[in-house]
């Protein structure tokens, strides 16, 4: 199943809860009960071919069949690496994760900070699984774009000389982080396809949330209450301090700070009406800030008995207390990872209003490129999000409606094998004032002059070939676009744009309605002049009607002969959808009244198309242009993104030009289309 049958079949999963934490999509139809359960009966491991135990899925280029640096590599189950190999020893912790050949120390720093939340890690690392009852079989569950996979492995791990090749516990018998790492290269494509990221798409991929960085060095004057909010959302925090070399990685200050490291965030107070206090957890459980407000520091003498109580201030156990001046003094940024509705099962905490929708950029139809192509802009998909509801607690202390977005580029990663890897993106957003006559509308794709008569009212901080572009927004109630897209035109990439905001939010995607205004053409056999029909009588011969090769024949003889229009001659397909569209007594052939209105509509087609080359509109990156704007030819379709894509993929040469036959083609497509469908409505 593909296309148009496929996307339904999807969005009738979805409605039935198929993708939620709860009822995970089973990666490549694998059911992890069922394929243990056959192999416990059968006394037999599990074999994975979808992701075998084979230089492909180590990877493509450095990691390539070829590349040296996969010499002597091989596959071996922890049964053969071990004589008592356990799944978690005792609970997982940071010292399970440590780094192997691969440059994937992203995943591992989002990994580290999973460990931190117990909840969240039982949801990613399934805890009934162990080796006493032994398939060689394990699965693991990461959030991909708005739903929840669940990925089956088996346990062959790439080795060398004995050794895990990649990352491993410091347990040398514990195994549970080198297979969510392979789960993951799976769903991904291979392990090379790990190297290099961000931590908040880590982040992401284990909690469903969506991750915002905040670069300390920008004074944002809202951060102390910004963060928080979040914590009290549930929302996961880190912080790290930057490194200049790498010999500096995991250096320790003189008051105990490490950089290059990750910390997470757990609290925020205030101390007094002025003072601001954050306290902080190191991973290690050990090496602490030693500065103002430290476990020992004298600060502590000068507070009640009852504020200690309440802060808690402990030794040596890797959580401590800093002032927030010396935060942003000392740290260079903090993640924040807002968790969506269903990831809390607290109901103490505040939760975020949720909404998204995927979308694509199709090379010539919906990549319309970044407002410096102001021909194409207006071509991307476009999303309204109405504020109607003001923050009970606004960030700045003034009216708002805040909200986050996010722009995720689908499956970019798998892609790095075909050569691609990450699109530049970014969003732009705009507001749709009463005024303008759009407001309250969503059956009305904004055109061109709309961008070129209206700046954006906000936008994301930068174009960025990351997969994710995040912002956060305070902006005044109202109804604002949201235009996602790369910064070229003609990128072709699939996407999701998530919304998370304080208030409950409409979000929806502006698109244009199917629908033809096509006018009629009606023509008695009286209006037909002496010429034309002397005409008709000598193409036609005896018979007096002309079949679709007679027509083939005709047309190309006529177009053969024009200098002014680009075509290869007509196919036999698209005549016979031409007498298709015309036979009114089911003979196959065109009579005199027939081909003369085929000839009339092959002589509009024909003035379009010529009267649009001033605009360069023989391009098909236009051909939307052509179907919505000349209605003045007696020719108008309205349609939406997706029947577009189909036109533009059905019709379109490699170059992105349509010429003369498959135009004609494609309007009487749709023409055919429209009039079966408007026989079926009379019926």
């Amino acid at each position: 199943m593909s296309g148009i049958a496929s996307k339904l079949q999807h969005e009738r999963d979805r409605n039935e809860g198929m993708g939620s934490n709860s009822q995970a999509i089973k990666y490549l139809n694998q059911d992890y009960d069922s394929l243990r359960l056959r192999c416990l009966e059968a006394g037999r491991l599990f074999q994975d071919e979808t992701f075998p135990a084979l230089p492909t899925s180590l990877g493509f280029n450095e990691l390539g069949p070829n590349s040296y640096k996969v010499r002597g590599v091989t596959w071996k189950r922890p049964t053969e690496l071990t004589s008592n190999p356990k799944f978690i020893i005792s609970e997982a912790t940071r010292t399970d994760i440590c780094q192997g050949a691969l440059g994937d120390c992203w995943l591992l720093a989002a990994i580290a900070s999973l460990t931190l939340n117990k909840e969240v890690l039982a949801r990613v690392v399934p805890q009934d699984q162990n080796f006493e009852e032994y398939a060689g079989i394990f699965h693991f569950q990461f959030w991909q774009f708005g739903e929840w996979v669940d990925v089956v492995i088996d346990d062959r791990l790439p080795t060398r000389d004995g050794e895990l090749l990649f990352v491993h516990s410091a347990e040398g018998a514990e195994f549970w982080s080198a297979l969510l790492e392979k789960a993951y290269a799976k769903l991904n494509g291979c392990y090379e396809a790990l190297s290099g990221g961000s931590t908040t798409e880590g982040f992401e991929d284990f909690t469903g949330g969506i991750a915002e960085v905040h670069e300390l060095r920008h004074n944002n004057p809202h951060l102390f209450h910004i963060i928080q909010k979040a914590l009290d959302r549930g929302s996961l925090l880190g912080c790290s301090i930057d490194i200049t070399s790498s010999a500096d990685s995991e250096a320790v200050t003189s008051q105990k700070l490490v950089k290059g490291h990750a910390y997470s965030v757990t609290a925020v107070e205030y101390r007094g009406a002025q003072e601001k206090l954050i306290r902080i957890r190191n991973p290690w459980g050990q090496v602490e800030w030693t500065g103002a407000w430290s476990d020992s520091s004298s600060e502590w003498r000068y507070i009640s008995d009852v504020d200690r109580a309440h802060l808690s201030p402990c030794s040596e156990d890797g959580e401590f207390w800093m002032s927030f001046s010396d935060f942003l003094h000392h740290y260079s940024r903090v993640e924040i990872c807002n968790l969506t509705p269903d990831a809390l099962t607290d109901d103490s905490f505040s939760k975020w209003a949720l909404s998204k929708f995927d979308g694509s950029w199709r090379r010539g139809s919906t990549a319309g490129g970044c407002r410096n192509y102001p021909d194409s802009f207006w071509m991307n998909p476009q999303f309204v999000i109405k504020l109607e509801e003001e923050d009970d607690d606004p960030d700045d202390g003034e009216a708002g409606c805040s909200f986050v977005v996010g722009l995720i580029q689908k499956n970019r990663r798998k892609m790095r094998k075909m050569g691609e890897d990450m699109h530049t993106v970014g969003f732009a957003i705009y507001e749709v004032r009463p005024e303008t006559n759009f407001s309250g509308q969503s059956n009305v794709h904004l055109n061109r002059n709309f961008f070129l008569r209206h700046a954006s009212a906000a936008r994301s901080e930068t174009f960025i070939n990351l997969r994710e572009v995040c912002n956060r927004f305070c902006l005044p109630p109202g109804e604002y676009l949201i235009v996602p897209s790369t910064f070229e035109p003609h990128k072709n990439g699939d996407f999701c744009v998530r919304v998370f905001s304080e208030k409950q939010a409409d979000f929806q995607e502006l698109d244009d309605p199917v629908e033809s205004n096509a006018d009629k053409v009606e023509i008695d056999e009286d209006d037909i002049d002496d010429r034309f029909r002397s005409l008709f009588s000598q193409l036609a011969g005896g018979d007096c009607e002309i079949c679709v090769f007679e027509l083939q024949k005709i047309l190309n003889r006529v177009v053969t002969k024009r200098s002014d229009i680009k075509t290869d001659g007509f196919s036999l397909g698209t005549c016979r959808n031409m007498v298709n569209m015309l036979d009114k007594d089911g003979s196959g052939k065109l009579g005199l009244v027939e081909f003369k209105i085929l000839w009339t509509k092959i002589e509009t087609y024909l003035v379009i198309l010529l009267t649009s080359s001033s605009f360069n509109i023989i391009c098909i990156f236009c051909l939307y242009f052509f179907l919505i704007s000349y209605h003045v030819f007696t020719v108008f379709f309205p349609l939406n993104n997706a029947l577009h894509q189909i036109l533009v993929a059905r019709y379109s040469e490699s170059d992105m030009i349509i010429d003369f036959d498959s135009f004609v083609g494609c309007l009487v497509r749709l023409e055919t289309m429209f009039g079966e469908k408007n026989v079926l409505q009379k019926t």
